[in-house]
């Protein structure tokens, strides 16, 4: 698969899925919602997960739905210590290494999370560009205007770029610009046996560089 850059997703995608990092993302967006709306956890976690499906993310419902301003939300929900969970990964810094061509960062959070997420993964050098939620006036991943718009910005063809990603959603609207595909994913799912809309399939981003040559 030719590339000349490659849009690489960051929760769940470069670093493991079961690293706990998530989950406390997951429970303070919960309480920040209960906060917000004063309804109590259990409502609160439900509109967080309706939300994140039927938006992309839990923030885009809550603006949408209730007029909140996004950079509240934003900075508390990431406020989650990455450094506790993440450590130096010297087997993703050797692959981030072999990958060819202009990497960057496409996340549905925020730039101060990516970046201390690749600070404690010790791989930040790696990557030429980092586009958060804030990008595109908070609208998130799926979106293929926000993907056109991150290509626009790289002056980059999509039949010339990489999208690797954990979410399969993402990764349909990525095909349907014409992007090549690459689906993170370590678990067997109900996703597995949908029609494929990615080009490669691997366990672990680590494995990718390695894949791309055979």
């Amino acid at each position: 698969m030719p590339f000349d850059l490659a849009v690489i997703d960051l929760d769940n995608t470069l670093y493991c899925a079961d690293s706990g990092l998530f989950a406390r993302m997951d429970r303070r967006m919960s309480a920040f919602v209960s906060r917000t709306l004063g309804v109590d956890l259990t409502e609160a976690n439900r509109l967080r997960v309706q939300y994140w499906r039927q938006y992309g993310t839990t923030l885009r419902g809550m603006m949408l739905h209730h007029g909140m301003e996004p950079e509240p939300f934003l900075h508390d929900v990431h406020d989650i210590q990455a450094h506790e969970l993440l450590q130096p990964d010297a087997a993703l810094d050797a692959a981030l290494a072999r990958l060819p061509g202009r990497k960057v960062i496409h996340t549905n959070g925020i730039r101060e999370h990516a970046e201390r997420v690749l600070d404690a993964l010790a791989v930040r050098h790696h990557f030429a560009a980092i586009y958060d939620i804030r990008f595109h006036d908070y609208r998130p991943k799926p979106c293929r205007q926000t993907l056109a718009r991150l290509l626009a910005a790289e002056g980059m063809a999509p039949g010339r770029t990489l999208v690797v990603d954990d979410m399969v959603d993402n990764l349909r609207e990525a095909k349907a610009l014409g992007c090549r595909t690459v689906w993170i994913h370590a678990a067997e799912s109900e996703e597995v046996r949908c029609e494929p809309v990615w080009d490669l399939q691997l366990d672990a981003f680590h494995l990718l560089p390695d894949q791309l040559m055979a």
